[in-house]
């Protein structure tokens, strides 16, 4: 059977989860229902939490943007009522402050670092960022500057008709979620008890059942995407506030 590395119970709603590729770090934003974010970080590799609810003096308005070489980047936006993105701050894995710019504005992620404009300059002029010091470091580059690579994998929509081998007698709707990597097959899906909708995890080795969790219960809806793959991590989130790790 097969064996969770990471059972992290957060304080609040997970509300965006981010992937570093070059550190294998995790980070991720909660939210509760008082209006208070807050932010964690977990190395993949070794399991070992960074830092765990680290809030900054902006209570609500501010998020995940990115996260680069061990570095969280967040965001504020540009009022209370606008989604429009303003201003970075970068937070290190022992969660402390690099530093931040309110003139910034994040464009994208580059295979280099981060690629980021000045709001006050027009028109907008793209330029590559040390993510460490927040300094620029030069234009950007579409050349040299590729944008990064991706390396999470997400389930694809299968028929029901394919869940032989799995303890349920029933799915309750018409897709399922699945995805192969190597030997295992990754199922999710949802089944209804009387009024109750709950959502499940599987993982097949063949025909046989290694690993298996019930993600949601008694939910209003069918839930997507219900986990990704990371290189041979399985990283879903159980009833919304848990973080759940499996290496394949």
């Amino acid at each position: 059977m097969l064996l969770s590395s990471i059972n992290q119970q957060l304080s609040g709603t997970i509300w965006r989860l981010e992937i570093d590729s070059l550190s294998d770090t995790i980070f991720l934003e909660t939210r509760t229902a008082d209006k208070q974010v807050s932010f964690s970080s977990i190395n993949l590799v070794n399991s070992k939490i960074n830092f765990e609810d680290y809030t900054s003096e902006e209570r609500w308005l501010t998020g995940i943007e990115a996260s680069y070489d061990g570095v969280l980047l967040l965001h504020n936006y540009q009022s209370d009522n606008t989604p429009v993105h303003k201003g970075l701050t970068a937070i290190d894995e022992n969660a402390q402050v690099l530093w931040s710019n309110y003139t910034y504005a994040f464009d994208h992620l580059s295979t280099t670092g981060p690629v980021v404009f000045n709001t006050q300059i027009q028109p907008k002029k793209l330029f590559l960022i040390d993510v460490k010091t927040g300094a620029m470091l030069r234009p950007f580059s579409m050349d040299i500057d590729t944008e990064a690579e991706n390396r999470v994998q997400f389930p694809q929509s299968a028929l029901p008709s394919g869940v032989d081998n799995l303890p349920v007698s029933e799915v309750h709707g018409n897709i399922v979620q699945s995805l192969h990597y190597n030997k295992f097959r990754i199922v999710s899906l949802h089944t209804l008890t009387g009024v109750q909708l709950q959502q499940h995890l599987y993982i097949m080795d063949g025909a046989a059942l290694v690993y298996e969790d019930l993600l949601n219960t008694d939910i209003q809806k069918m839930q997507p995407e219900s986990f990704i793959l990371y290189r041979n991590w399985l990283v879903y989130i159980k009833n919304k506030a848990e973080l759940k790790v499996v290496p394949l």
